[in-house]
């Protein structure tokens, strides 16, 4: 073991807490009828902020970008394989020697157990953070612009990491 995990580990517990935190705002928000909506798959609620940036409450129930979106059985299957990961880049982090390798390690695990938690309590992820603007789907000189994906604290965790 190396001394990375002297501040690996708790900065894991940081990025869960984070997480779960501002997941906990989010499902408390009465604008944002987080709960309601849960068996529905649709996006719920939503709170505009700036003309860039919003609040909408969405349950993701696949993985990044909405992808493989699993159910039942499924939904088991998805979560056993992401704990699995999660454990192997715990012990990846370690034995990590090089501190951006900690600190990557570090943010994906936090970012993939804050997920868990919400898919062994809801099925699916709240997603909230917006960014899509106004810009969304539009074309320049032939490109579409815009962010049109949904995510939260968990996954900016590991997109970073």
């Amino acid at each position: 073991m190396t001394r990375a995990w002297r501040w690996g580990i708790p900065l894991i517990l940081v990025m869960i807490a984070l997480d779960q935190i501002t997941k906990a705002w989010v499902l408390g928000a009465p604008e944002l009828n987080a709960l309601a909506c849960l068996q529905e798959n649709r996006m719920c609620g939503k709170i505009e902020i700036s003309p860039v940036f919003d609040f909408s409450m969405t349950w993701n129930r696949g993985v990044s970008f909405g992808v493989m979106q699993a159910e039942g059985l499924a939904r088991w299957g998805l979560f056993a394989v992401i704990g699995v990961i999660a454990i192997g880049f715990t012990f990846w982090l370690l034995r990590a020697e090089r501190f951006m390798t900690a600190l990557a390690l570090s943010l994906v695990v936090g970012g993939a157990v804050g997920n868990l938690i919400d898919r062994a309590r809801f099925g699916a992820v709240v997603d909230f953070l917006d960014f899509s603007g106004p810009w969304f789907g539009a074309n320049i000189g032939g490109w579409p612009v815009g962010f049109p994906w949904i995510f939260n604290v968990a996954d900016a965790c590991i997109s970073l990491g």
